[in-house]
């Protein structure tokens, strides 16, 4: 070797010259926590990332990320919640119905309106009203409020007829699907439906068109069920701010319904649906039934297919109820649970019949921020009640949460960041800035965060030592430990207060109380029978929002911006 290329050498290995190439990648080093190698190392990795790993990365996004959504190529990693090792196959028994005879029909369309699903399936058993009927008064309901609670998104007035007439003709021939043939409801607009708009709540997609029939809207449309509208979802399911506006709470028009199932939670609450299927990836289904003083079913993970739904989070993402009450709720989990061939998380859960569950041979406990009302009831009608405390010791439950949901999010929407769409985004203090922040998560910090999962799930199993818990379901707290172990919730009214700077004392607006009954994962039964007792002596889940007369000096406003905690509402 010539001394000219000695030199040479000898310089590009000089300790100096190595920091001033190593100076730029080391803030990326920073940002991902793994500045602790020297330059030289730090060198090496930044060459090795050109040369192996993003050529890698470009190949798989090629391969499954140039579409949004989450809609195609399933990730293979399963996340299954249940807490039993035996394998069940058998086929799920239907539950059996409490009957209502003698229910007739009301001379108003508006006591029509607010009538469970148990009820308004008599009047159409019977014959007291057709389905026909019955669509036409709830999408005539949907136009007359929709202007002020902003919570549609599309109406499917001709598919609702088409479905409604089925419906009926099904019904001169004798034959009868069940509770909820001809019953109208509503989707999230986030479940895909042929030849109307799926706009996943974004302006970005606000013109989709999915030629995709969703799993959950199938079983609907088997048993019988009527869509008459597409429901707002907050854009990309992340809180109550979509394309066209925000959604309201019909208890209290000042407000805004929270979560991304509002449009869901706000309809069936001022009655312009019976019941609507809603989503929860962390909150969008609690927030938005409590606030808007519903009930509402978040079941265990993989209770219910998401075939045609827009994912954020595999391992997270669950489909449930908003109805009038528990008892509905049940019908509707009947309805659309079950195992979709085409979702892998999905399962065959043999719950027992909510409906035969006997009570007094259950241990509630109930934790320090329990509706004491719902735990004295429940002890009333025997039940075993006691007070209790769910401990674990992983104190990186939030944490964990955003790990898995914002990068889940992000694999699913990468093209949508990398086209720059995230700057047409409705709330910049949402999504656009959690999935930036993903960006710079690793596989490792990932891993690590499904392991301290892991250990957060062994630990609930270990502690829940009754049948089911009765305790707050909006703290953030169980909100994130809840859907991390998939823990099913009945979000369940059990009262009202005064709104905060009423316009007047003769106002009719009211602030909405509400509780969880909590189960163990593949027990939704026990949660649902529990709080079908509860509601038997009590009618809070009857009452009806204000949304015509507010009362004497007051008024329909026009909303200030509420600021609600951005990482509450998935």
């Amino acid at each position: 070797m010539d001394s000219g290329m000695a030199n040479a050498k000898n310089q590009d290995e000089r300790p100096g010259d190595n920091r001033d190439r190593a100076a730029v990648p080391k803030s990326g080093f920073r940002m991902l926590g793994a500045d602790f190698f020297n330059d030289t190392k730090m060198l090496e990795i930044d060459k090795g990332a050109r040369e192996l790993n993003i050529p890698i990365s470009k190949a798989n996004r090629k391969l499954v990320a140039s579409q949004n959504g989450g809609l195609q190529n399933p990730s293979c990693l399963i996340f299954n919640p249940e807490w039993d090792s035996k394998e069940t196959h058998s086929a799920s028994k239907p539950f059996k119905y409490p009957t209502l005879p003698g229910v007739q029909k009301p001379s108003s369309d508006e006591d029509i309106a607010f009538m469970s699903v148990l009820e308004l399936g008599q009047l159409i058993k019977t014959k007291q009203i057709s389905s026909e009927e019955l669509t036409g008064i709830f999408l005539k309901r949907l136009k007359r409020y929709n202007p002020v609670l902003e919570s549609v998104v599309t109406f499917t007035a001709e598919l609702a007829y088409k479905q409604a007439k089925e419906a009926d003709n099904l019904l001169s021939q004798g034959v009868y699907l069940g509770p909820l043939h001809g019953i109208p409801y509503g989707l999230k607009d986030i479940v895909a439906v042929p030849q109307y708009k799926t706009t996943w709540g974004s302006k970005s997609f606000k013109d989709q068109v999915l030629d995709i029939e969703a799993w959950v809207y199938k079983r609907l449309r088997n048993a019988g069920a009527v869509l008459v509208a597409k429901l707002v979802s907050g854009s990309l399911a992340y809180d109550d701010i979509w394309f066209g506006g925000r959604t309201r709470n019909p208890w209290n028009i000042e407000e805004y319904s929270t979560g991304s199932s509002a449009g869901p939670a706000s309809s069936t609450s001022a009655g312009l649906v019976p019941f609507a299927i809603g989503s929860e990836t962390a909150g969008s289904m609690t927030y938005p039934a409590a606030r808007c003083g519903v009930t509402a079913l978040r079941p265990t993970f993989g209770t219910v297919g998401r075939t045609g739904v827009m994912s954020l989070s595999e391992s997270l993402d669950k489909l449930g109820p908003f109805c009038r009450s528990a008892a509905d709720c049940a019908i509707i989990l009947d309805s659309i649970r079950g195992k979709d061939p085409d979702d892998l998380s999905s399962r065959n859960i043999l719950f027992d019949d909510p409906f035969m569950v006997d009570i007094t041979k259950l241990t509630v406990g109930y934790l320090d921020d329990a509706d004491m009302e719902v735990v004295h009831v429940l002890q009333s009608k025997g039940v075993k009640v006691v007070p209790f405390e769910l401990n674990y010791t992983v104190d990186s439950v939030q944490g964990i949460l955003n790990y898995t949901m914002d990068v889940d999010m992000l694999a699913h929407f990468d093209e949508w960041q990398r086209a720059g769409m995230d700057d047409d985004y409705e709330a910049q203090d949402q999504w656009p800035l959690e999935v930036r922040r993903a960006r710079v998560v690793t596989a490792v910090d990932y891993i690590q965060a499904q392991r301290a999962r892991g250990k957060l799930i062994r630990e609930i199993r270990e502690s829940f030592k009754v049948d089911a818990l009765i305790g707050n379901v909006t703290d953030w707290e169980k909100v994130c430990m809840g859907n991390l172990v998939g823990l099913p919730v009945v979000v369940v009214p059990t009262g009202f207060t005064k709104i905060c700077d009423p316009p007047s004392n003769e106002t009719r607006r009211k602030t909405t109380v509400t509780t969880g009954i909590y189960a163990p994962p593949d027990r939704d039964h026990i949660a649902l029978a529990l709080a079908m007792v509860y509601q038997s002596v009590t009618d809070h889940h009857k009452q009806r929002p204000p949304i015509d007369d507010l009362g004497p000096h007051d008024s329909i406003p026009n909303p200030p911006k509420l600021i609600i905690p951005p990482r509450q509402l998935r």
